[in-house]
């Protein structure tokens, strides 16, 4: 595979594995990989890229929040066939349904930052400098990448850690390649590996739209909370949090208002979504997110907060985060639209001159907040109190959580509550060995893919491997996930 796509706009879906014909032809915006990465400045170009390409619809862009948030419990569909509702009622088969964009997608990321790596190394050897920054951020890019693709066809890893994950792909493939999937635990080791080895490289100033140190720390915190490696990830997370001079938690006031801003003080790695290059538009985050019709009559009310979550959000009418959500479509009184990817209620976006092209907030203050409560809480659950209460308080009315009263159940409640739209709350639960209650009644909806409940034995709730990538890939036949 010898093209690199610098600009990485268009065919975006295209398979690592499957790539052969475009890999092979020289687009007008493209350079030879062992030519393109000269200097530290080409490298930023591709970072840029790489960048660009995490926001894809199969990615951050959109259907990757919307995985997390649409099979957790904490949203709904009042109508069936507007959109991505077969996530919400787990119709996947390898044949239909696969969601093989996130598959395809992902590893066309990697491959980006596979053939940005290998250039950078090569540069190295001939005794350039100037490339750290750009290493930190590919290596990463790579981990999150890696963990985000373990979640989705991996067990959860204190389930099974000896299962299989996904394939681990460290450099450029020949075309022929057949790679076989590694195990959960080895897609661990790897990612611990990069964010490591990435974490001197980096700056400890802001990069808006790039990935600092503290967003490394952020993303390394959040991989050992998934371990259960739970003083590792206190280390990290409070490592973020004691970064004061750069990141800082909204006050009340200012909470609703901060979606409508750009790379603000709660803002540890945020995507930037630019008008006319990776603005999705109508098939943008927020307008899966919005009232039918409001604003475009092509927002069709794909997802509204069940009656789960919201009976969570009325603990206190005054709670902040009520300055997101209004009206749904099935009443003028039931607050189920949500709005931080329209910018707010009156959808003025984040200071773009489209309000569908707001950016993607990967990972915020208030989670690392979460994370630190979390990984806090047996080994010292008064420092867990001190750091659940930062982010309760943003419901003013409800008492403050105490030694006596703090248990886990109630910091996942503060996630629903804080990080609701942001595709948490499905891993939450796999994670934490929950059961999932679904809203189906809410619009009397035939389910038959799934029951109304489920917990992390039940088969679907890791995708497929899709047919074309069985097909492509042979010797992977062997390795699909039980029940496909």
């Amino acid at each position: 595979m010898k093209r690199f796509n610098i600009i990485l706009v268009g065919l975006l879906t295209i398979s690592l594995f499957s790539c052969k014909d475009f890999l092979d032809m020289k687009p007008t915006n493209s350079a030879d990989a062992d030519e393109a990465i000269k200097t530290p400045k080409d490298a930023s170009v591709a970072i840029n890229g790489i960048m660009r390409a995490m926001t894809s619809a199969d990615y951050y862009g959109r259907n990757f929040l919307i995985y997390g948030d649409a099979k957790g419990g904490d949203f709904t569909v009042y109508s069936q066939g507007r959109g991505l509702d077969g996530l919400y009622t787990f119709n996947h088969a390898a044949d239909n349904g696969s969601y093989s964009g996130f598959w395809s997608q992902i590893y066309y990321c990697l491959l980006q930052v596979n053939n940005l790596l290998e250039n950078i190394q090569k540069q190295e050897a001939l005794g350039v400098t100037g490339f750290n920054t750009a290493k930190g951020q590919a290596l990463t890019a790579r981990a999150l990448m890696y963990f985000d693709l373990v979640r989705l066809y991996g067990k959860v890893y204190d389930q099974d850690k000896n299962a299989y994950g996904v394939p681990l792909v460290l450099n450029k493939l020949s075309t022929d390649a057949q790679p076989l999937r590694s195990t959960v635990d080895q897609n661990y080791v790897q990612i611990i590996k990069d964010l490591n080895d990435a974490a001197p490289l980096l700056p400890k100033t802001k990069l808006n739209g790039y990935i600092n140190y503290y967003a490394n720390k952020a993303i390394l915190a959040k991989v050992y909370l998934y371990m259960q490696s739970y003083g590792n990830a206190l280390t990290a997370a409070e490592e973020v949090i004691n970064a004061t001079s750069l990141y800082s938690l909204y006050s009340n006031a200012n909470w609703t208002n901060s979606w409508t801003t750009q790379f603000g003080s709660e803002s540890i790695f945020e995507l930037g979504m630019v008008p006319l290059e990776n603005d999705l538009t109508t098939g943008s985050l927020g307008i899966y997110h919005r009232r039918r019709n409001h604003g475009v009559t092509q927002a069709l009310g794909f997802f509204v907060a069940s009656d789960y979550f919201l009976n969570r959000l009325r603990q206190d009418p005054a709670d902040v985060r009520w300055g997101v959500m209004a009206a749904d479509e099935t009443s003028t009184t039931r607050l189920g639209a949500l709005y931080k990817y329209s910018g707010n209620t009156a959808l003025l976006g984040d200071g773009k001159a489209t309000n569908t092209a707001v950016n993607i907030k990967v990972i915020r203050l208030s989670e690392v907040y979460l994370i630190a409560a979390e990984a806090a809480l047996s080994s010292d659950p008064a420092k867990a109190v001190l750091y659940l209460n930062q982010i309760r308080k943003r419901a003013p009315n409800l008492a403050p959580a105490t030694i006596a009263t703090i248990n886990l159940d109630m910091i996942l409640d503060e996630r629903s509550k804080e990080l609701y739209g942001e595709g948490q709350r499905f891993f939450d639960m796999m994670r934490t060995n929950r059961s999932i209650t679904f809203n189906d009644e809410f619009g009397g909806l035939t389910v038959p893919h799934r029951a109304k409940t489920i917990d992390r034995t039940f088969f679907k709730t890791i995708l497929p491997i899709s047919l074309a990538e069985l097909n492509a890939n042979p010797p992977i036949r062997a390795q699909q996930n039980p029940g496909y």
